[in-house]
């Protein structure tokens, strides 16, 4: 009986929209890869730094999910409002410029900040790491950045990394569908965990 109620929980998360906060540095391409999940009739052809932060919504045919992207600006002034989109996200799409080794340093102590927050530290959320600008000459490998970020110390949460092109789509696809699929087996998770806090607080 608990399979059939899990397997109905998950088809109900599959009909369900899905949150996503995308994380990243200014210029690491966080808007492009946005823009590449849209529409090509609702795709722009210049796309703009985004200030402050962006709210999109695309469709992902293959998995049928409805997905409210949360663009957040990467300029110094304006990371301190990723936080305040922590509690409400089902996973974070983390873009990293693989060309611009210089801010590595940033991109890790940025990334620490968000992991040791209380909003997500108590929770199951996926985060995937695009190691974007990988058609760039002087790009970095994923497994590289993985090592520059010690990416494996993260033990609480499922995450995967992989190289990809905003320009050209490349890794893209492959990118979200493992981040889809994780964000139902959190989300269901999660659920179950409240459940059972529940229970026991009564």
């Amino acid at each position: 009986m608990g399979m059939l109620h899990n397997l109905a929980d998950l088809i109900k998360i599959k009909k369900d929209k899905m949150t996503i906060l995308v994380l990243g540095l200014n210029n690491s391409g966080k808007s492009s890869i946005i823009n590449h999940f849209k529409k090509s009739s609702e795709q722009t052809s210049i796309v703009v730094p985004t200030v402050g932060f962006m709210v999109e919504q695309f469709y992902t045919g293959m998995s049928g999910v409805s997905i409210k992207a949360i663009d957040m600006s990467g300029a110094t002034r304006y990371r301190n409002l990723w936080e305040h989109q922590f509690k409400n996200c089902h996973g974070i799409i983390y873009v990293i410029d693989s060309s611009d080794r210089m801010r590595f340093v940033v991109v890790k102590d940025e990334l620490d900040l968000v992991l040791q927050h209380p909003d997500l530290s108590n929770r199951i959320v996926p985060i995937l790491f695009y190691g974007n600008k990988m058609d760039m000459e002087d790009s970095l490998s994923s497994v590289k950045i993985a090592a520059a970020l010690r990416l494996e110390n993260i033990k609480d949460k499922p995450w995967h990394i992989c190289s990809s092109s905003a320009i050209s789509g490349e890794g893209l696809g492959e990118g979200v569908q493992w981040l889809i699929q994780q964000m139902r087996f959190a989300m269901l998770n999660n659920k179950n965990a409240a459940k059972s806090r529940s229970k026991h607080s009564k």
